[in-house]
């Protein structure tokens, strides 16, 4: 099983965007920040995936979050407003943006008075929908799971951590390095803690996206 995650940052999409998504050869991939355009026949195909979109948008009017599928899937309800979430061949996936750091107090969908209770709010809603087995939970969590922190907060990222134990996962993206090697990695992808990991790796999307992608065999 390979699984990618990625922010396209609600770019257009392009041919190298097509390029990066079908070379890679993933089987499901966790979007995040999807421009509307993207996605065509509401958005239940995408390229030649199957596509779920999460029903919120952002200020600029892009999908939150999306899961792509080779194999057919099972759409479910947003488990938060920032996430999208379906299953697939008996496995839950849920693509999830986490607030960052700067974001305003109690803007939407986010409610705290700081970055950490933001955070802890968000996980909180998604650890009352979210399996504690067959689950694979990854997207922009703007959060360095090891190291120093500079897109969100050390408080909101022990929040972070304790939902990852909660939800038995294992974050293969945890020693990967953010774009500009200043950080490790923000976007993550989290898989069963009984499934094996063959490789973890980050995919340069430089001039696609401010973000690189992230890819996981397991």
């Amino acid at each position: 099983m390979r699984i990618g995650t990625w922010n396209v940052e609600n770019r257009l999409m392009t041919d190298e965007h097509r390029d990066l998504l079908l070379r890679e050869d993933v089987d499901i991939w966790l979007l995040t920040e999807v421009n509307r355009k993207w996605s065509d026949d509401v958005g239940k195909k995408l390229l030649h995936f199957n596509c779920h979109l999460s029903s919120g948008v952002m200020g600029r009017n892009q999908h939150w979050a999306a899961i792509l599928s080779i194999s057919p899937l099972d759409r479910l309800d947003d488990p938060h407003a920032a996430s999208a979430a379906a299953v697939v061949n008996g496995v839950t996936y849920c693509s999830t943006i986490l607030p960052w750091r700067g974001v305003k107090s109690d803007s939407a969908p986010w409610r705290g008075s700081n970055h950490s209770e933001m955070t802890k709010e968000a996980i909180g809603t998604l650890l009352t929908k979210l399996p504690t087995s067959d689950l694979v939970w990854g997207g922009d969590w703007n959060h360095s799971l090891i190291g120093n922190e500079h897109a969100g907060s050390m408080g909101g990222r022990t929040h972070v951590l304790e939902a990852i134990k909660k939800l038995r996962l294992n974050v293969p993206t945890t020693g990967l390095s953010h774009r500009g090697n200043y950080c490790q990695a923000i976007d993550h992808i989290g898989v069963p803690l009984s499934w094996k990991v063959e490789n973890a790796k980050r995919i340069d999307a430089e001039g696609l996206s401010d973000h690189d992608a992230y890819i996981v065999d397991s």
